[in-house]
């Protein structure tokens, strides 16, 4: 795709956007960053200012480290998701549904803000799974994270499964853990028979969910990409917005 003022690409964005009727969407942490949860490969990202912080997103350090696993269960009791806010972006999706125009919406993210803003479970694809339950790693064992944290709470560093004793995580999808089969399903089939692609805040490098695009570009979708840094499918997109998502995408969505 050939680089175009800002203003040629809104007008290309908006007459994309405004013929579609079938859109899918696929979120990622660029879409919070404006809810105060920092992204991961940004300049500011979580992996740009500590790069040893992404071992700690490995399932093999996870399962082989009592101390990584005390390290996480006391992340999420000092500083509890409920507290971070859903922003505009989250928002203009909820509006895209509202008007009857979002096929379905697949996040990368785990912090459960398309939710929280009012995004349908029917419209809903969180493929890399949710920091909202917890799930045990030997029997499968699950429910609401807050279970586990008031167990945290009250003393036990390392909370094991109170069914089979197995060890107990988050279930947002580690780095090594598989996809859940029936979420990837429903992305896959939503990215091929929707009539628009729009990638935002990714910056699509994180498989499966990266290659959600290029399905949409072999069934002949069109794809538009809102992002302030290069993807790997700018040059296929019909159009790439680089400005604010909480201002850019309220302006698609309001037209």
């Amino acid at each position: 795709m050939a680089t175009q003022p800002v203003v040629a690409q809104m007008e290309v964005a908006l007459a994309v956007v405004t013929s579609a009727r079938r859109v899918c969407v696929l979120t990622g942490a660029g879409i919070s960053t404006d809810s105060g949860i920092p992204d991961f490969r940004g300049p500011d990202g979580l992996w740009t200012r500590n790069p040893g912080a992404r071992r700690l997103s490995a399932l093999d350090h996870y399962v082989s480290s009592r101390e990584v696993r005390i390290a996480a269960w006391l992340s999420r009791l000092e500083k509890p998701a409920r507290e971070v806010q859903p922003d505009a972006g989250h928002l203009a999706l909820v509006e895209l549904e509202r008007r009857g125009r979002l096929a379905m919406l697949v996040t990368q993210n785990v912090d459960g803000l398309h939710l929280r803003a009012g995004t349908s479970t029917e419209r809903l694809v969180e493929i890399h799974g949710s920091l909202r339950e917890y799930v045990c790693l030997s029997c499968g064992r699950g429910g609401p994270m807050a279970e586990v944290l008031e167990r945290v709470r009250h003393g036990e560093e390392d909370p094991p499964c109170l069914a089979c004793g197995g060890i107990l995580k988050s279930a947002a999808i580690s780095f090594g853990q598989r996809l859940r089969a029936q979420d990837l399903g429903r992305a896959e089939l939503a990215a091929r028979s929707c009539d628009l692609f729009v990638a935002v805040g990714t910056r699509l490098e994180v498989h499966p969910a990266a290659g959600l695009p290029a399905l949409a570009l072999r069934a002949g979708v069109p794809l538009l990409i809102l992002n302030f840094q290069a993807t790997a499918h700018d040059r296929r997109a019909a159009c790439v917005l680089r400005g604010p998502i909480g201002e850019v995408l309220p302006a698609l969505v309001a037209a």
